[in-house]
């Protein structure tokens, strides 16, 4: 079926994916490794084990959508009853410096991973394509669908209980977001249907 992963004998899924979908992932996935950002590659002749062990960022980061892919590991100390304000931002700091660098490699490695998938699929014109994925890539384009949602989320300052979004007027800028929003919602959650138990 057109746009819904099928589980595929072995492990991995397949989908099949028309010109528009495949140019519509590949350029939501390129914006997604901008918003991440590039990875931290040492100088020439730097020792690369330096690269390994440097310290990342302790405060979060002031983008909505980013701090949404990044968010801090402890509550909002806004909102903890009775919560050492001051002990959970340094905790949460903390958190952030030794891990923050991992969780952006590992993002960019997933995003590329999609990009490189989508970029083995024949020319646009050859229209619709089978794209099959094996299980480690099905787990990287499982965790890029995420983080774009919730890129897009962030963006569309969509909420829990947001029921506005679904009646948008077609002359609404917001509806092209929210229709790419919904539908990688859709891909997501057939993908996630694709997972042995």
């Amino acid at each position: 079926m057109p746009g819904v992963f099928e589980a595929v004998p072995g492990g991995g899924a397949a989908v099949t994916l028309d010109p528009v979908e495949v140019s519509i992932l590949r350029s939501l996935t390129v914006q997604l490794l901008e918003l991440v950002g590039p990875g931290d590659e040492p100088a020439d002749g730097a020792d690369p084990l330096d690269a390994l062990f440097a310290d990342g960022p302790s405060d979060p980061p002031s983008d909505p959508a980013l701090a949404r892919l990044f968010p801090d590991a402890y509550g909002d100390p806004e909102r903890e009853p009775g919560g050492d304000e001051e002990k959970i931002r340094e905790y949460a700091a903390e958190f952030r410096r030794y891990t923050e660098n991992d969780l952006r490699t590992r993002k960019r490695e997933d995003a590329l991973g999609v990009v490189r998938a989508l970029d083995r699929l024949p020319a646009p014109e050859d229209g619709e394509a089978l794209l099959e994925l094996g299980s480690e890539e099905t787990r990287k384009w499982l965790g890029t669908l995420n983080d774009l949602r919730l890129a897009i989320g962030a963006r569309l300052e969509v909420t829990e209980d947001d029921q506005e979004l679904y009646r948008l007027p077609d002359s609404d800028p917001r509806k092209p977001m929210v229709m790419a929003y919904l539908w990688l919602g859709g891909l997501q959650e057939s993908l996630i249907g694709t997972f042995q138990v």
